[in-house]
Protein backbone atom coordinates (compact mmCIF):
# COMPACT_ATOMS: atom_id res chain seq x y z
CA UNK A 1 0.00 0.00 0.00
CA UNK A 2 1.23 3.36 -0.98
CA UNK A 3 1.17 5.85 2.00
CA UNK A 4 3.51 9.11 1.57
CA UNK A 5 2.19 10.28 4.61
CA UNK A 6 4.41 10.81 7.68
CA UNK A 7 3.24 12.09 11.66
CA UNK A 8 4.86 15.31 11.70
CA UNK A 9 6.70 18.13 10.46
CA UNK A 10 10.10 16.77 12.53
CA UNK A 11 9.38 13.03 10.81
CA UNK A 12 9.14 14.97 7.26
CA UNK A 13 12.48 16.78 7.30
CA UNK A 14 14.31 13.83 8.76
CA UNK A 15 17.77 12.93 6.76
CA UNK A 16 18.06 16.86 5.41
CA UNK A 17 21.82 17.39 5.83
CA UNK A 18 24.37 19.74 6.33
CA UNK A 19 25.16 21.08 2.72
CA UNK A 20 22.04 20.33 1.51
CA UNK A 21 20.65 22.26 -1.67
CA UNK A 22 16.82 23.43 -0.30
CA UNK A 23 14.27 24.64 -2.72
CA UNK A 24 11.67 26.34 -0.88
CA UNK A 25 8.22 27.15 -2.10
CA UNK A 26 6.43 30.63 -1.67
CA UNK A 27 6.00 33.51 -3.14
CA UNK A 28 6.72 35.91 -0.08
CA UNK A 29 4.63 34.78 2.20
CA UNK A 30 2.29 33.32 0.00
CA UNK A 31 2.70 29.84 -0.46
CA UNK A 32 5.66 29.54 2.07
CA UNK A 33 5.89 26.28 4.46
CA UNK A 34 6.35 27.83 7.51
CA UNK A 35 5.87 24.66 9.34
CA UNK A 36 8.50 22.77 7.51
CA UNK A 37 10.92 25.58 7.95
CA UNK A 38 10.44 25.75 11.41
CA UNK A 39 11.06 22.10 11.27
CA UNK A 40 14.58 22.27 9.49
CA UNK A 41 15.41 24.97 11.71
CA UNK A 42 15.03 22.64 14.86
CA UNK A 43 16.60 19.66 12.68
CA UNK A 44 19.46 21.56 12.62
CA UNK A 45 21.17 21.28 9.13
CA UNK A 46 23.54 23.96 7.85
CA UNK A 47 25.63 25.56 5.31
CA UNK A 48 22.67 24.95 3.31
CA UNK A 49 22.05 26.45 -0.15
CA UNK A 50 18.36 27.82 -0.76
CA UNK A 51 16.60 27.81 -4.11
CA UNK A 52 13.38 30.42 -3.29
CA UNK A 53 11.60 33.16 -5.09
CA UNK A 54 12.68 35.84 -2.47
CA UNK A 55 14.68 36.01 0.76
CA UNK A 56 12.73 36.04 3.18
CA UNK A 57 9.88 38.17 5.50
CA UNK A 58 10.09 39.69 8.97
CA UNK A 59 11.52 37.10 11.18
CA UNK A 60 9.62 34.43 10.74
CA UNK A 61 9.72 31.34 8.36
CA UNK A 62 12.92 31.46 5.43
CA UNK A 63 14.23 34.85 7.50
CA UNK A 64 14.17 32.99 10.34
CA UNK A 65 16.30 30.13 8.55
CA UNK A 66 18.58 32.93 7.61
CA UNK A 67 18.42 34.23 11.35
CA UNK A 68 19.57 31.10 12.74
CA UNK A 69 22.57 31.01 10.37
CA UNK A 70 21.39 28.11 9.06
CA UNK A 71 22.60 29.17 4.98
CA UNK A 72 25.70 29.53 3.26
CA UNK A 73 24.17 30.89 0.16
CA UNK A 74 20.54 31.73 -1.33
CA UNK A 75 19.61 31.57 -5.15
CA UNK A 76 16.25 33.70 -5.58
CA UNK A 77 14.90 36.75 -7.96
CA UNK A 78 14.14 39.20 -5.12
CA UNK A 79 16.45 39.66 -2.67
CA UNK A 80 15.30 42.90 -1.05
CA UNK A 81 11.86 44.40 0.20
CA UNK A 82 10.74 46.36 2.93
CA UNK A 83 10.55 43.55 5.41
CA UNK A 84 13.97 41.62 4.19
CA UNK A 85 15.78 42.86 7.39
CA UNK A 86 17.53 39.74 8.04
CA UNK A 87 18.89 38.84 5.15
CA UNK A 88 19.92 42.62 4.42
CA UNK A 89 21.81 42.41 7.61
CA UNK A 90 23.28 39.32 6.58
CA UNK A 91 24.46 40.18 3.18
CA UNK A 92 25.86 43.49 4.13
CA UNK A 93 27.85 41.55 6.55
CA UNK A 94 29.60 39.46 4.02
CA UNK A 95 27.69 36.47 6.15
CA UNK A 96 25.40 35.12 2.90
CA UNK A 97 26.45 34.68 -0.43
CA UNK A 98 23.58 35.54 -3.03
CA UNK A 99 23.18 34.24 -6.89
CA UNK A 100 20.82 37.04 -8.28
CA UNK A 101 18.53 35.04 -11.00
CA UNK A 102 15.81 37.36 -12.63
CA UNK A 103 12.42 36.01 -12.06
CA UNK A 104 11.52 34.43 -15.51
CA UNK A 105 14.90 32.66 -15.76
CA UNK A 106 14.74 31.34 -11.83
CA UNK A 107 11.03 29.51 -13.06
CA UNK A 108 12.27 28.30 -16.24
CA UNK A 109 15.21 27.05 -14.60
CA UNK A 110 13.57 25.01 -12.19
CA UNK A 111 11.36 23.82 -14.63
CA UNK A 112 13.97 22.82 -16.85
CA UNK A 113 15.58 20.74 -14.29
CA UNK A 114 12.31 18.75 -13.39
CA UNK A 115 11.84 18.47 -17.45
CA UNK A 116 15.15 17.13 -17.82
CA UNK A 117 16.08 19.81 -20.11
CA UNK A 118 19.84 19.81 -19.81
CA UNK A 119 20.13 23.92 -20.19
CA UNK A 120 17.95 26.93 -22.68
CA UNK A 121 18.84 30.58 -24.46
CA UNK A 122 17.33 33.34 -22.96
CA UNK A 123 17.40 36.84 -23.73
CA UNK A 124 16.90 38.00 -20.11
CA UNK A 125 20.10 39.59 -19.11
CA UNK A 126 21.73 40.41 -22.10
CA UNK A 127 23.85 43.46 -21.40
CA UNK A 128 23.89 43.23 -18.01
CA UNK A 129 26.57 41.86 -15.34
CA UNK A 130 24.39 39.08 -15.04
CA UNK A 131 25.93 37.78 -18.80
CA UNK A 132 29.33 38.00 -17.25
CA UNK A 133 30.67 34.53 -17.60
CA UNK A 134 27.76 33.23 -20.02
CA UNK A 135 27.62 31.93 -23.33
CA UNK A 136 26.07 34.52 -26.04
CA UNK A 137 24.58 33.24 -29.27
CA UNK A 138 22.32 35.50 -31.74
CA UNK A 139 19.05 33.67 -32.98
CA UNK A 140 16.88 35.25 -35.37
CA UNK A 141 18.48 38.67 -35.12
CA UNK A 142 18.71 38.31 -31.04
CA UNK A 143 21.08 38.18 -28.22
CA UNK A 144 20.27 35.22 -25.85
CA UNK A 145 22.44 33.89 -22.76
CA UNK A 146 23.03 30.36 -21.98
CA UNK A 147 21.18 29.05 -18.73
CA UNK A 148 20.89 26.09 -17.02
CA UNK A 149 19.02 24.21 -15.21
CA UNK A 150 18.49 24.38 -11.11
CA UNK A 151 18.17 21.43 -9.37
CA UNK A 152 18.34 20.12 -5.66
CA UNK A 153 18.59 17.33 -3.19
CA UNK A 154 15.39 18.43 -1.21
CA UNK A 155 12.51 20.76 -2.08
CA UNK A 156 10.06 22.03 0.63
CA UNK A 157 6.55 23.13 -0.67
CA UNK A 158 3.01 23.74 0.65
CA UNK A 159 -0.10 22.98 -0.84
CA UNK A 160 -4.10 22.88 0.31
CA UNK A 161 -4.91 19.13 -0.01
CA UNK A 162 -3.35 16.09 -0.77
CA UNK A 163 -4.22 12.49 -0.63
CA UNK A 164 -2.02 9.69 0.69
CA UNK A 165 -0.46 8.79 -2.57
CA UNK A 166 0.96 12.25 -2.62
CA UNK A 167 -1.24 13.98 -5.12
CA UNK A 168 -1.88 17.65 -4.73
CA UNK A 169 -4.52 20.55 -4.74
CA UNK A 170 -2.94 23.98 -4.31
CA UNK A 171 -4.80 26.96 -3.29
CA UNK A 172 -4.77 30.03 -5.51
CA UNK A 173 -1.48 32.03 -5.85
CA UNK A 174 -0.52 29.91 -3.11
CA UNK A 175 0.18 27.12 -5.34
CA UNK A 176 3.29 29.63 -7.38
CA UNK A 177 6.38 28.11 -7.32
CA UNK A 178 5.21 24.98 -5.89
CA UNK A 179 4.65 22.58 -8.85
CA UNK A 180 7.89 23.13 -10.38
CA UNK A 181 10.34 22.69 -7.59
CA UNK A 182 8.12 19.58 -6.63
CA UNK A 183 10.02 18.21 -10.27
CA UNK A 184 13.22 19.27 -9.74
CA UNK A 185 14.46 17.81 -6.23
CA UNK A 186 15.51 14.60 -6.04
CA UNK A 187 13.19 14.48 -2.73
CA UNK A 188 10.10 16.60 -1.99
CA UNK A 189 7.97 17.53 1.26
CA UNK A 190 4.91 18.88 1.39
CA UNK A 191 3.16 20.30 4.23
CA UNK A 192 -0.84 20.40 3.26
CA UNK A 193 -3.61 21.59 5.27
CA UNK A 194 -5.39 18.35 5.23
CA UNK A 195 -4.62 14.99 3.80
CA UNK A 196 -8.05 13.41 2.15
CA UNK A 197 -8.99 10.42 1.18
CA UNK A 198 -8.61 8.44 -2.22
CA UNK A 199 -10.76 9.61 -5.16
CA UNK A 200 -12.02 12.44 -3.01
CA UNK A 201 -9.61 15.26 -5.31
CA UNK A 202 -10.67 15.59 -8.54
CA UNK A 203 -8.26 14.27 -11.31
CA UNK A 204 -8.81 17.63 -13.14
CA UNK A 205 -7.75 19.69 -9.23
CA UNK A 206 -4.61 17.65 -9.31
CA UNK A 207 -1.91 20.21 -10.35
CA UNK A 208 1.13 17.88 -8.83
CA UNK A 209 0.80 14.49 -9.09
CA UNK A 210 1.71 12.09 -6.43
CA UNK A 211 5.07 10.65 -8.44
CA UNK A 212 6.54 13.79 -7.40
CA UNK A 213 6.16 13.77 -3.93
CA UNK A 214 7.78 11.56 -1.18
CA UNK A 215 6.26 12.76 1.62
CA UNK A 216 2.88 14.64 3.22
CA UNK A 217 2.82 15.82 6.44
CA UNK A 218 -0.62 17.45 7.33
CA UNK A 219 -0.10 20.49 9.95
CA UNK A 220 -4.08 22.08 9.68
CA UNK A 221 -5.40 24.76 8.42
CA UNK A 222 -3.28 28.24 8.51
CA UNK A 223 -3.17 30.86 10.93
CA UNK A 224 -3.71 33.54 8.32
CA UNK A 225 -6.22 31.74 6.50
CA UNK A 226 -10.31 31.16 8.17
CA UNK A 227 -12.73 28.98 6.20
CA UNK A 228 -9.90 29.18 2.94
CA UNK A 229 -10.82 32.88 3.42
CA UNK A 230 -7.07 34.90 3.72
CA UNK A 231 -7.10 36.93 6.81
CA UNK A 232 -3.56 37.82 7.08
CA UNK A 233 -1.12 39.93 5.72
CA UNK A 234 1.63 42.54 7.48
CA UNK A 235 1.81 46.61 6.81
CA UNK A 236 5.11 48.18 6.14
CA UNK A 237 6.35 48.31 9.07
CA UNK A 238 5.70 44.38 9.10
CA UNK A 239 2.89 43.84 11.72
CA UNK A 240 0.20 42.04 11.34
CA UNK A 241 -3.13 43.60 9.96
CA UNK A 242 -4.96 42.41 12.59
CA UNK A 243 -3.07 44.68 15.10
CA UNK A 244 -2.45 47.75 13.03
CA UNK A 245 -6.61 47.63 12.56
CA UNK A 246 -6.74 47.04 16.32
CA UNK A 247 -4.59 50.21 16.95
CA UNK A 248 -6.38 52.01 14.29
CA UNK A 249 -9.15 51.83 16.58
CA UNK A 250 -7.99 52.62 19.84
CA UNK A 251 -6.54 55.61 18.33
CA UNK A 252 -10.08 56.54 16.95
Amino acid sequence: MIDKTVTDVEAAVVGIPDGATVMIGGFGRAGQPVELIDALIAHGATDLTIVNNNAGNGDTGLAALLAARRVRKIVCSFPRQHDSWVFDGLYRSGEIELELVPQGNLAERIRAAGAGIGAFFSPTGVGTELAEGKEERVIDGRRYLLEYPIKADFALISALKADRWGNLVYRETARNFGPIMATAATTTIVQVDEVVELGSLDPEAVVTPGIFVDRVVAVGERRWLQEGAFVGGVDIEGRPLADAATETEVDQ
